[in-house]
């Protein structure tokens, strides 16, 4: 085995269960281990998508408008750890000036790396109130699971989706809306639908638009 062979089988993929594991519980051998990658990766970008928020944990910058309220919504959940949070002032006028502010002036809600599934909020401290004329707040954090905290109903539907995809692509069932390669016009393709036992698994994780 190439030392590249080695990196690609160490690697870890874009997927809410690990690629041993989807082998492993499908007794799919070598072989197919490429298409395996692929149904694990365009599963959870689906996932994410049909959820309406990324699930996998990643660093986030977000800049939230100040307009006085001291409890703000993050975007992104559950937040795992709090890296900085930055305010914009209105004096000095300078662009792009972001300030840091001490953890003393905020705390997160729920505790951060709780893995609480709900919406997180930034609750800022009354002294705030004392800075001059805040725009906006960064925040900079880290959110979404790691590979070995995924709740086990969202991992299955990502075992559930990747093993759908791959059982179409072997009975050549498949739609013509996305290149398995990538590009090209003459590769196999994979439509965007998904089950509905699939979809009654995520749906706890679906992000709630009013």
């Amino acid at each position: 085995m190439t030392a590249q062979e080695k990196e690609t089988k160490i690697s870890p993929i874009y997927s809410l269960i690990s690629l041993e594991d989807f082998k492993s519980l499908l007794g799919i051998d070598d072989r197919e281990e490429k298409l395996s990658r692929f149904c694990l990766i365009t599963a959870t970008y689906s996932i994410e998508h049909y959820c309406k928020r990324q699930l996998l944990r990643k660093k986030h910058f977000e800049k939230i408008e100040y307009i006085g309220d001291l409890m703000l919504p993050m975007k992104e959940y559950p937040v795992n750890r709090m890296l900085a949070l930055y305010s914009m002032n209105r004096e000095p006028v300078i662009e792009n000036k972001w300030e840091i502010l001490e953890p003393d002036f905020y705390q997160v809600i729920p505790e951060c790396g709780t893995y609480e599934d709900i919406p997180y909020t930034l609750v800022l401290s009354p002294a705030i109130k004392r800075y001059p004329g805040i725009l906006a707040v960064k925040a900079v954090y880290w959110a979404g699971y790691s590979q070995g905290s995924v709740p086990p109903d969202l991992a299955s539907a990502c075992l559930e989706f990747a093993s759908w995809n791959m059982n179409r692509y072997r009975g050549r069932r498949i739609g013509m809306t996305g290149n398995i390669r990538g590009s090209g016009k003459d590769g196999e393709h994979f439509e965007l639908s998904m089950p509905e036992n699939i979809k009654a698994l995520l749906e706890p994780y679906r992000r709630k638009v009013i």
